[in-house]
């Protein structure tokens, strides 16, 4: 019997990359998109599903079990980006992407998890960020959202543990996706305290993106993680300087790392 997988925005990017691999592989996929019935030649199935909206949740994750007496994992990709100045960000803008990349993601195992236990078994997979191991300038709430579900996902494995339920964190770099056309990021206000650093920043974010990694080579970081007896709890998945900022933060002192960023960032 082929595993059942669901995969929280999967119509683009790094979720749509997962989802045709692992259909390639044998899997039975399904992709959530906020309004499926705009995703054109989805090699997959797509159910509605706002993770900002608890009801849209559980009706998709009900649909799914239904349709296939079973749900083995669930990959939480849906996210956003966001950037700009803290002071500048609007508070409503904070709250929303805290929704999308934090709470929605609880929502979703929430509904998974009774499944899974009546099962005794199943795969929980948060894609978080390396952003998320470190404060980012001008991207202090994404790190925030991301870093937030790193940690509570160390917690919600021990919880589950013992119902033959694992649960991993998978924290990618830059990859080559459209989720910069997604963000929502302050405007460069003329004028503005921050008008010449952050500019220069949102320009170096946008650079990095479009010269990302594959999005295939997260598909196979995940297919090789379901297929993994024993899975680690936390993978890092990117450029090798990427990786080793997260040692180098642990060994470096506050401020030391703090200059190195800034000086990455010619700030």
């Amino acid at each position: 019997m082929s595993k059942v997988v669901l995969i929280t925005g999967g119509s683009s990017g790094i979720g749509k990359a997962i989802g045709v691999y692992l259909l390639s592989k044998g899997f039975t996929v399904y992709g959530t998109s906020r309004n499926p019935e705009r995703i054109a030649n989805s090699v997959f199935p797509l159910r509605a599903m706002d993770v900002r909206n608890a009801a849209s949740i559980q009706e998709a994750v009900t649909q799914i079990i239904q349709a296939t007496g079973r749900l083995d994992v669930v990959i939480n990709n849906a996210g956003v980006g966001i950037t700009g100045p803290l002071e500048e960000i609007p508070t409503a803008e904070i709250k929303n992407n805290f929704e999308t990349n934090f709470f929605g993601p609880i929502e979703v195992i929430k509904a998974a998890l009774p499944q899974m236990r009546t099962q005794q078994s199943g795969l929980i997979i948060n894609i978080t960020s390396i952003a998320g191991y470190m404060g980012l300038p001008y991207r202090g709430v994404y790190s925030a959202s991301k870093g937030a579900l790193e940690i509570v996902t160390e917690a919600i494995s021990m919880e589950v543990k013992h119902f033959g339920i694992k649960v991993v964190n998978v924290a990618p770099g830059d990859f080559a996706t459209n989720i910069a056309a997604g963000r929502y990021h302050s405007p460069v206000i003329n004028g503005s305290a921050y008008e010449l650093p952050y500019g220069n920043t949102l320009k170096q974010m946008d650079e990095h993106v479009d010269s990302g990694s594959n999005p295939e080579e997260m598909a196979k970081a995940i297919y090789d993680i379901i297929n993994a007896k024993h899975p680690k709890l936390h993978y890092k998945i990117g450029f090798f300087m990427q990786k080793f900022s997260i040692v180098l933060k642990r060994i470096l002192p506050d401020r030391i790392y703090e200059s190195m960023l800034m000086n990455h960032y010619k700030l």
